[in-house]
């Protein structure tokens, strides 16, 4: 099970956090995105994506694995427990940095800054409760698509009810007083 996904800069401001399993505190929250920044981050590019520590998250109980990919600017962290396959977790964290740019068109560090709701909407169609729900990345891109839709079409029906209420208004002969 996934307990939790962190995407966190170079500087180690976190950009997203995703937690799956209770932390009761947003000052332990604080805390596990530091410690897990500061384990990620002190390892060389050269050594494997993954971390097996019995002890790196006592919050998360025992045998918790980091498995993270670094992209440009931004660490990519899942932590999991001991009975996810750590190949499986790599390819979940390129499937949704690829989802990532083709939302965003060659995403960015403040694309997640300025979209964050829409970076919750794509996690959100790949992992739910700490379970993955979908790898195919035609399907995720899919359903962003259509939630875009919805969106606009959402949009769209409020500005006909604003502009239809304002025709009755006008018809009543009440003036914009009314509004």
């Amino acid at each position: 099970m996934i307990k939790g996904i962190i995407i966190v800069n170079n500087q180690g401001k976190p950009r997203l956090a995703k937690f799956y399993q209770s932390v009761t505190s947003e000052e332990t929250q604080q805390s596990i995105i530091r410690r897990i920044f500061n384990q990620v981050a002190s390892r060389p590019d050269s050594f494997c994506n993954y971390l097996e520590s019995s002890t790196s998250i006592p919050e998360w109980g025992s045998n918790i694995k980091l498995i993270y990919r670094h992209y440009a600017t931004l660490y990519f962290v899942f932590a999991v427990d001991a009975q996810e396959s750590d190949l499986g977790i790599l390819d979940l964290i390129q499937v949704f940095v690829e989802a990532l740019d083709k939302c965003f068109e060659n995403v960015c560090e403040l694309d997640l800054i300025f979209h964050a709701d829409r970076v919750h909407y794509v996690l959100d169609e790949i992992v739910m409760g700490g379970m993955v729900l979908e790898t195919n990345i035609n399907l995720i891109l899919q359903a962003i698509e259509d939630q875009d839709k919805m969106n606009k079409n959402s949009k769209g029906v409020g500005k006909a009810q604003a502009a239809g209420t304002n025709t009755v208004r006008q018809q009543l002969g009440a003036g914009a007083a009314w509004a």
